[in-house]
């Protein structure tokens, strides 16, 4: 089944526990990117509200007891996309609550899918599509994922990453 609009912003407002993605993709084009990410490569300073509409949907969460987690797979050189998401995405996502790591391939590969996907309290399984050029074709809900297998992926790329400043550190 297809996930769109209000009923795919819902499952981020409606999780018990947790919510948990595994970012794989080495660029996103996503149209409401490409205005922020065309500054950022010209070098402009990040604006004060960047990404406001999620960090809100993060503390909320947090704030009811419940965890935001993400996994972001990168490898050198990162692509500007990436680069964009360290400087401008994920450290206001971190300061909002959510537990970002990063698993760094460059030189290592590990038994993990080449698909982004959201796990919702350990049950549900939304895998995100995208082109080749990172264009998002569609969310799918998969219905009875093997969920020992998106475990397993989660927890091996929780165990082999870092977390986010540590990673970060170590490039500078």
């Amino acid at each position: 089944m297809l996930l769109d609009g209000e009923e795919w912003q819902s499952y981020f407002r409606n999780f018990r526990r947790s919510a948990w993605r595994l970012e794989v993709q080495p660029r996103y084009t996503m149209p409401a990117e490409a205005e922020s990410l065309a500054r950022f490569l010209l070098g402009e300073p990040k604006p004060v509200d960047h990404n406001a509409a999620w960090h809100v949907t993060v503390r909320n969460a947090v704030a009811s007891g419940r965890s935001f987690g993400r996994v972001r797979v990168v490898r050198e050189p990162l692509t500007d996309y990436i680069r964009y998401q360290s400087a401008w995405g994920i450290p206001g996502n971190i300061a909002a609550g959510e537990n970002i790591r990063i698993l760094d391939l460059t030189n290592r590969s590990l038994e993990l899918p080449e698909q982004d996907f959201w796990m919702f309290d350990d049950e549900i399984v939304v895998h995100l599509n995208y082109r080749p050029d990172g264009t998002q074709i569609n969310r799918e809900l998969i219905a009875n994922p093997n969920l020992a297998r998106y475990r397993r992926w989660r927890d091996l790329s929780l165990a082999e990453s870092v977390g986010f400043a540590e990673w970060n550190s170590a490039r500078t």
